[in-house]
């Protein structure tokens, strides 16, 4: 297939532009970041689309900083909804055949328990404005389906961890804080909220997971892409604690805490096991593992702000 990704210079799109290309798949890719595009234009989108005349791409490009939404609501409205909108148009202008839309299980915002694991059938409740501009490049994506008939799937993503990714996340930004200590000799880990749970999964099988939703999914439809586990923020930090190689203790720090942070998101990845027999294969430890070696090499090389 020949494939296109949008924000490929990314954390996820690094990982998928790697996965594509060893399945066999010739890959383009555009960013913002080394100016080959800005979603935010459409005639620069309609120009990428129109010289890769890719048969299928994979839309990642937008905001993706939950916590720094409440300081640039607008901002991240227009990046990742109105970014979304001219994607599809020019994808549909140029007849592309499967557009992948990778929205956020932080469109179904606060779940109580007795609803837990979240189908995705499941009411969507944002309540950051990164929720909110997801929920609307959701619905954009569906309409442009069920409106113009462009193929179109929706993957509303749950957390997903792996090396490469930036310390704006909580994952990693434990493992930078691991990691520097053992470089600088020091004990402390400043934690936020670490009751908060999450459904983490791999990255790597995360975006296998897209590829397999390209191939075999159904146009219009919504699917979780998740572990099916939840896992509390004090359980990744102890986990990652446990593979530090001296002693250090977490200590609480309210600078760290979001406004709202929403309890438990934990998924049900049935619908998208049924469509094309994906189940996630990387256990967290190996994760972890894997994403505290890459954060040393990132902290002892001075490259920790380079994706």
């Amino acid at each position: 297939m020949r494939a296109l990704i949008t924000g490929v210079s990314g954390f996820v799109g690094r990982h998928l532009s790697e996965h594509l290309r060893a399945m066999g798949d010739e890959v383009e890719g555009c960013d913002r970041a080394d100016g080959s595009v800005d979603i935010g234009d459409l005639d620069s989108v309609q120009s990428v689309v129109d010289r890769v005349k890719p048969e299928v791409v994979y839309h990642l490009a937008g905001w993706s900083d939950v916590g720094g939404s409440w300081a640039a609501p607008i901002e991240v409205f227009r990046a990742n909804a109105e970014g979304t909108l001219n994607v599809l148009l020019a994808c549909a202008r140029a007849r592309v055949d499967r557009v992948l839309a990778v929205s956020s299980a932080d469109v179904y915002g606060i779940v109580h328990e007795e609803d837990l694991p979240i189908t995705e059938d499941a009411q969507l409740r944002p309540v950051t404005p990164y929720a909110a501009s997801k929920v609307a490049a959701d619905y954009l994506a569906l309409q442009a389906w069920l409106g113009s008939g462009l193929p179109v799937l929706r993957a509303r993503a749950f957390n997903h961890l792996g090396p490469g990714q930036l310390p704006r996340f909580v994952a990693p930004a434990l493992a930078e804080r691991i990691a520097r200590n053992e470089l600088d000799g020091g004990d402390v880990v400043p934690v936020g909220n670490l009751s908060a749970r999450r459904d983490f999964t791999d990255v790597r099988d995360v975006v296998r997971a897209y590829r397999l939703l390209v191939e075999r999914g159904e146009p219009g439809a919504a699917y979780n892409v998740c572990s099916g586990r939840a896992v509390s923020v004090q359980q990744l930090a102890e986990a990652l604690l446990g593979m530090a190689r001296q002693p250090m203790e977490l200590k609480p720090d309210l600078a760290l805490e979001r406004p709202i942070d929403v309890p438990v998101l934990l998924g049900d990845y049935t619908r998208l096991k049924a469509a094309t027999g994906w189940e996630p294969e990387i256990p967290l430890e190996q994760t972890l593992a894997d994403l505290l070696d890459d954060m040393r090499a990132r902290v002892r090389s001075g490259a920790i702000g380079t994706p």
